[in-house]
């Protein structure tokens, strides 16, 4: 006779969760072992719109008759199944991250083609616990100890609060029988140690360690989230003024910059602490121009006082650039902020940076060029390849930021309306710019 659902922790467990709604169609991630068996089966008994989705790596001898069990246990309980098999080679690496980023694919894949809603995964208590030691023992902070998230995106894991044997004595009274993935015994992977050997001799000493190591992990979610509110409060729009990263407490400060990587396109995680450290360093007072290279092929700057994360630009993209050019026209003066206006039969032409530029900008005095940048905000990986406009050998307009005193025009006077095509500054950067401008000598065109 099979408990009442108030005895089941792993039915409990499915009702208790936020994570699937009423109405959602629910992907289940199906290895073949206990963990995945149990919970295509429990959410099968709750009537859940379900499809079930298994991946063979490929890896092992036996992965087919793996993939087949999984078949005839869809089979037998009526439910869809999307499959695929690996054809390609495994990047170079650890193979356990290389088999995990092609089973994410392949589940993304199978959610879109089922129609799904959301994707379940059946990590449970104990893979929570193992991850958070695994965590400290490679030296953690607060969102490590948190193990692995309840959700992300359209990944869902709504066997966190149950516990392995729970899952055992789930399957043995309905005499289910699941299939154990030979991996899971192989201690030369750190979690199998953890598995086998750690815990266990942590359970000897100090009985119940182990829900122990859940609480920390459950309060540790509970302190993160709260962080994670305050951050995301002071990100708006993609962008972060400096200031407010300055002043923020530092568990504030590393997650503002998890936030702002993330909505770059950066993955997660990514950041080392030296990334980290790095990134929180460039919000101190200090000038612009400045950044930090990250995973990714993306780029921390400073523009003004606005932290922002756009791509580092490649070397073919730099190729690819569309080649500048200059625009000439007649003009007696206008309030185009693109264009410069310089005396008549000045001959002007395009160049680019190079040691020992100088100008002396209207209503200033002799600067050099690597200062007018410095002051202009100009990101420094921007530098080298910003436009610059010369007459002769003469330094005569440095576009969006300052132009020659002596061969600009007065307003009024008839003269050369100049114009670079395309125009060097990104909408964000060309605000910095010019507000930075009204504080120094250097003023726009």
């Amino acid at each position: 006779m099979l408990p009442t659902d108030l005895d089941e922790p792993l039915i409990l467990a499915l009702r208790r969760s936020a994570l699937v709604r009423p109405g959602d169609r629910v992907l289940v991630a199906v290895s073949g072992g206990p963990d995945s068996t149990a919970l295509l089966v429990s959410g099968h008994e709750q009537g859940l719109d379900i499809v079930a989705a298994h991946y063979d790596h490929a890896l092992q001898n036996g992965s087919p008759a793996a993939a087949e069990h999984v078949a005839d246990l869809c089979r037998r309980l009526g439910i869809e199944l999307v499959t695929e098999r690996r054809t390609s080679p495994l990047t170079k690496g650890s193979v356990q991250a290389a088999a995990r980023t092609l089973r994410y694919e392949f589940l993304e894949r199978a959610r879109a083609a089922a129609e799904a809603d959301v994707v379940a995964l059946a990590h449970t208590a104990d893979d929570l616990v193992e991850g958070v030691v695994l965590h400290l023992m490679r030296g953690c902070g607060l969102p490590g100890l948190r193990g692995m998230p309840s959700s992300r995106g359209f990944f869902i894991r709504p066997l966190l609060s149950v516990w392995r044997r729970e899952v055992l004595d789930f399957l043995s009274r309905r005499g289910i029988v699941a299939l154990e993935d030979p991996a899971n015994s192989d201690t030369a992977y750190a979690r199998v140690r953890v598995r086998r050997e750690i815990l266990p001799a942590l359970e000897r000493d100090r009985p119940g360690i182990s829900r122990r190591f859940y609480a920390v992990a459950q309060r540790a979610t509970t302190i993160q989230e709260s962080i994670a509110r305050e951050a995301a409060a002071a990100l708006v729009g993609g962008a972060l003024d400096r200031a407010a990263v300055a002043s923020s407490s530092e568990p504030v400060a590393v997650e503002l910059m998890k936030i702002l990587y993330a909505e770059a396109g950066g993955e997660q995680p990514a950041l080392s602490r030296v990334h980290l450290k790095s990134m929180l360093r460039l919000a101190q007072p200090g000038r612009g121009g400045r950044g930090v290279d990250l995973p990714g092929g993306l780029r921390l700057r400073i523009v003004g006082e606005t932290m922002e994360i756009v791509a580092s630009e490649t070397a073919s993209a730099r190729r690819d650039r569309p080649a500048t050019r200059l625009e000439v026209t007649r003009c007696s003066g206008c309030a185009d902020e693109t264009a410069a206006h310089f005396k008549a039969g000045v001959e002007l032409r395009l160049g680019f940076r190079r040691p020992g530029l100088t100008m002396r900008p209207r209503g200033g005095r002799t600067r050099k060029l690597q200062d007018i940048f410095v002051d202009a905000r100009v990101p420094r990986e921007e530098r080298d390849t910003w436009p610059l406009v010369f007459a002769a050998e003469k330094l005569a307009w440095v576009p969006g930021v300052a132009i020659d005193s002596e061969l600009a025009t007065s307003p009024g006077t008839i003269g050369q309306h100049v114009s670079v095509v395309p125009y060097p500054l990104s909408q964000k950067s060309k605000i910095a710019v010019l507000r930075s401008l009204q504080s120094h000598a250097g003023e726009p065109t």
